[in-house]
């Protein structure tokens, strides 16, 4: 299953429900299936999603792979990593005054 962040601002985001689910409980939202995150509410929602612990996101791609080399990447993505896109919407979003919405 999946959540569908909207705001007038930005572009729709699609997240899988158990990482959408652990951001809106890190930012102190309830992880239902409808909610609103107002402009008022977002700096202390982008204060709590900047401190997540992990790896700073960067826009560099990967190095390269050997191509003979056929076992998977075993690096997980933590939820710093995920909360980027979102961190890009609430960011664009407050700066044009428009609530961010999921479930509806």
């Amino acid at each position: 299953m999946t959540f569908k962040f909207k705001s007038q601002a930005t572009s729709d985001i699609l997240m899988l429900s158990a990482h959408a689910q652990a951001l809106l409980q890190h930012i102190g939202k309830s992880s239902d299936a409808k909610g609103i995150l107002t402009p008022e509410e977002m700096p202390a929602a982008l204060n709590a999603l900047k401190s997540l612990a992990g790896e700073e996101p960067s826009a560099e791609p990967p190095a390269s792979r050997d191509k003979q080399d056929d076992q998977p990447d075993e690096v997980a993505v933590d939820l710093r990593r995920r909360a980027w896109p979102l961190i890009q919407m609430i960011e664009t979003a407050q700066a044009a005054k428009e609530p961010i919405v999921w479930g509806v």
